[in-house]
């Protein structure tokens, strides 16, 4: 199966990027054939500057390659590196109603969260339906909260096959495996744009003194403590085993333990997780060479595949010198 997703290079990725999608896109790409991209067109929506934007590409790459992403296996590449993507955006546009685009939640709720509305986040469903119509995608990989994305370019790809004749896979969502919302510090979701974050490679004390500082109720050590209701211990469930878990919840339905104990374990189990895999994102910083040459070749192999599936899409609508087969 052909599985495709996208990343935004918006920021230094955090613990809630890798528990969430990442983790799910390194496991998948063991039996498919994966088709991962840097989403720096769609990154435009909320106009970053130009340095950000070039660095923050670079740093998602590393942090893929440093988490064990497989460039024999996989296909990784730089969205903006095959522009035919955006000729089908086009392409696509002119079979999308107005009132399928009204209906995304998504633009709504970005505006809601401050970004400016401009015409790049509120057509942004089109230029996701190329991006996953072009590869011949089978699955995409989603949360369920993002299923509506599926289904907008499954409707996009349909309209088109019907208007033109079969030209596009109709891909199917995959439900990533669930997990709770990993919360940030604050206990709202983990999100930069909250400023909540623990960043996957971030020095380890910072890690720490992070850690320490996470929002916990004010029930003393001597009383029992919800275990359900904590920030830490959501977050001891993504790293702890399930011994030293059940243990913990033991330890908080009795009472006797307080909350900075559960951080400073909390602590030690997150650097232990991610430890192994810091060498080789220090290796990655001091060869960009190669990171760009990952780049480079995912973009070359990704070029090729777009490029035929855009041939048949400009042959469906007429364009260039179209066989007269029934003339």
């Amino acid at each position: 199966m052909r599985v495709l997703s996208g990343i935004q290079p918006s920021g230094r990725l955090h613990i809630g990027n890798y528990f969430g999608a990442m983790r799910q896109h390194l496991k998948l790409q063991q039996d498919n054939e994966c088709f991962y991209f840097i989403a720096d067109y769609h990154a435009l929506t909320s106009n970053p500057s130009p340095a950000d934007l070039a660095r923050y590409s670079l740093e998602v790459t590393m942090d893929y390659l440093a988490l064990g992403l497989d460039i024999d296996k996989t296909v990784f590449w730089r969205q903006s590196d095959v522009p035919e993507v955006t000729e089908l955006t086009w392409l696509l546009s002119c079979v999308t109603p107005m009132g399928l685009l009204q209906r995304c939640v998504s633009f709504k709720d970005k505006v809601a969260q401050g970004l400016s509305p401009n015409h790049g986040l509120f057509a942004y469903p089109v230029l996701q339906a190329a991006d996953i119509l072009i590869y011949d995608s089978n699955i995409v990989p989603v949360g369920a909260d993002q299923k509506q994305h599926i289904e907008v370019t499954r409707d996009i790809a349909m309209r088109f096959n019907g208007s033109y004749g079969e030209t596009f896979v109709v891909p199917e969502a995959y439900i990533i495996e669930s997990v709770a919302v990993v919360p940030g510090l604050d206990g709202r979701k983990m999100s930069k744009s909250y400023g909540n974050t623990i960043e996957i490679f971030e020095p380890e004390e910072s890690v720490r003194r992070k850690i320490m500082k996470i929002v916990t109720d004010s029930t003393p050590v001597e009383e029992p403590k919800d275990p359900e209701r904590c920030n830490v211990f959501a977050l001891l469930r993504l790293v702890a085993s399930p011994d030293e878990l059940a243990e913990w919840e033991i330890r908080y339905k009795n009472g006797g333990v307080g909350y900075g104990q559960a951080k400073k374990r909390l602590a030690e189990l997150m650097i232990e997780f991610f430890r192994p895999f810091r060498q080789k994102r220090a290796e990655l910083e001091n060869d960009l060479g190669r990171v760009e040459n990952v780049l480079a070749e995912g973009a070359s192999r990704a070029k090729t595949v777009a490029g035929q599936t855009l041939a048949r899409a400009r042959k469906a609508v007429g364009f260039g010198a179209r066989a007269m087969a029934n003339e």
